[in-house]
């Protein structure tokens, strides 16, 4: 059976890109409109569309528990945004993230803000195992900067950043695999073997 893959609608943006993508991979992925039902979920995607505080505020209600089933391990993919929610908290919002990576989210310190465009991704993670080409799509003002061990990859763009992170059985991106051409479906390829894996 293919792993289900909860897609959180966070009420803005257009999901069928990465919902699409998993599909190909070979999941099956589902929107869900009632945040209630991640706690459900035997898989998660965050995905990368919406801005902090918007986000939050549709996730705020099942805060505690979803960090719960985080810290349970149950396989889940934050992409950009969805990345950043993780965390405690953001330059870019007043409201608190789920917390459940330890750190911030801060704004790039470079000359050119937003990062767009294409840009090579360095890890030894497995969750990149077969890709052709490092390069992944970014487009994104800010950043998750950890106070923890959990910066598995990163990103030279007027410095260092980190831009993929690991804990438990949660993975977070700062690019967007579901716009990453070959090496971005790979890499969503790998995150579904990884949860059927884990499930």
């Amino acid at each position: 059976m293919p792993v289900r893959v909860a897609i959180a609608d966070y009420g803005v943006g257009n999901l069928h890109s990465i919902r699409k993508a998993l599909e190909n991979c070979g999941a099956s992925p589902y929107i869900v409109e009632d945040m209630r039902e991640l706690l459900e979920a035997e898989c998660v995607v965050f995905p990368g569309v919406g801005a902090f505080d918007k986000t939050m505020e549709r996730l705020q209600p099942i805060k505690s528990g979803l960090v719960r089933r985080l810290e349970e391990g149950v396989p889940s993919l934050g992409i950009c945004i969805g990345a950043q929610i993780l965390f405690e908290t953001s330059e870019e919002g007043r409201q608190p993230g789920l917390g459940f990576y330890r750190g911030k989210v801060v704004r790039l310190k470079a000359e050119r803000v937003p990062h767009m465009g294409w840009n090579s991704v360095r890890t030894d993670d497995l969750i990149l195992r077969g890709v052709g080409s490092p390069y992944f799509y970014f487009a994104h003002s800010y950043y998750g900067l950890p106070s923890e061990d959990i910066a598995i990859g990163d990103t030279d763009y007027y410095g260092q950043v980190p831009t993929l992170f690991l804990k438990n059985r949660t993975y977070g991106t700062q690019f967007h695999p579901e716009k990453s051409s070959e090496s971005g479906m790979r890499f969503l390829r790998n995150f579904v073997k990884f949860a059927e894996a884990s499930t």
